[in-house]
């Protein structure tokens, strides 16, 4: 790819105009246009300013392979999001992914057979209840009993699934595309791990579960992804025994001990319950407007779920690095960050490791 696309494609991730670039970079608005269109070729003195202006590594107007990925906009969770919101994201969502690509080809390491579809799926169900049971077949086929997740992040990538999680504005939820035969899953980055969690199954939803005939509207596909990933999470036998065959009443606490428990928004166990027909839709309501009424739709009370955090990209790009593959500049090109900065950050959360990569 040439250094034109790579810087219209780092623009873009920053949500800049070029007028608002070039401000930033100290250069014109048409020379940057020129650069754009591949008219003229940025000196190295400017291409430094440039990428401080974009906050990215100079090796990243370098990278040697182009990887024709294409991202639709149907294949988008999302609320009301705008153009230059959606552009932001696909662009991000690219650039996580050719960095992940980037450092499997520099391993040598072939993926195309790694996702391998369970035999049957995606199961095309003729009504929404029928799809507790594609979740159950499901872990049962992942050899998964009906115990809790622990790491839906690592499953999902022990499988061949590659996850990735990346900064967005707070309009996008996830979004899960193929690239060649690999199934791709992206959430937004800085939500409480029950939510992320639940983005995930949801997203699996999507490759396991083909709708109703009646259901298939883009409404219909998420109703359907969204049964998944509750019955994939919590099956409806492990509902039922947590919560009982029936119930007049929830209480909130008993929700947020079983989120803790099963890594399931106490939303999402709320809506478990009315979907099993362990409560009425009155209970639904009554339970669902507290939410409302305390502003807890979108951040939940009490203690929060640490999101996941997806590993395998990060080992690899250590392991390049410990061979002696790679640089520390191009590790940190293809960890999206500093050397230093990741290593700030992956101290805090592992308890002062890695210690060669940073030392």
């Amino acid at each position: 790819m040439a250094i034109a696309e790579r810087l219209k494609m780092a623009r873009q991730m920053r949500g800049l105009s070029q007028r608002e670039l070039a401000g930033r970079a100290g250069v014109s608005a048409n020379a940057i246009s020129k650069y754009e269109r591949g008219i003229n070729i940025p000196g190295s003195g400017v291409l430094i300013r440039l990428s401080k202006a974009l906050d990215v590594k100079i090796e990243y107007f370098l990278r040697p392979k182009t990887y024709h990925i294409k991202l639709e906009a149907p294949a988008f969770r999302r609320l009301e999001m705008s153009h230059k919101e959606e552009v932001i994201v696909k662009e991000r969502v690219r650039d996580w992914l050719e960095r992940y690509l980037e450092v499997e080809d520099l391993l040598d390491i072939d993926m195309t057979s790694a996702f391998r579809m369970p035999l049957g799926y995606p199961i095309q169900v003729s009504g929404i209840e029928e799809i507790e049971r594609v979740a159950e077949k499901l872990r049962y086929e992942w050899n998964l009993g009906f115990d809790a997740i622990e790491s839906l992040t690592d499953l999902l990538e022990d499988r061949g699934i590659k996850v990735g999680v990346v900064p967005a504005p707070e309009t996008f939820e996830a979004v899960t595309f193929w690239f060649n035969s690999t199934p791709v899953v992206a959430v937004r980055d800085g939500v409480p791990g029950d939510r992320q969690r639940l983005s995930l199954a949801h997203e699996l939803g999507h490759l396991m579960v083909l709708p109703p005939e009646d259901m298939d509207t883009e409404e219909g596909r998420e109703k359907c992804a969204f049964r998944f990933a509750g019955a994939f999470l919590v099956p409806e036998s492990i509902a039922k025994m947590e919560l009982g065959e029936r119930r007049t009443r929830l209480d909130l606490f008993e929700l947020h001990l079983l989120k803790h428990k099963y890594g399931l928004s106490m939303q999402a166990w709320i809506y478990r319950a009315r979907d099993l027909g362990i409560i009425s839709q009155k209970e639904y309501h009554r339970l669902f407007e507290i939410f409302s009424e305390k502003n807890w739709r979108q951040r939940e009370p009490g203690d929060q779920i640490p999101p996941e955090e997806p590993k395998r990209m990060k080992r690899l790009v250590m392991r390049a690095y410990t061979e002696g593959i790679i640089s520390s500049s191009r590790a940190s090109e293809l960890f999206g960050e500093s050397i230093e900065r990741f290593c700030a950050i992956e101290e805090e959360r592992h308890g002062g490791f890695p210690i060669e990569l940073c030392h």
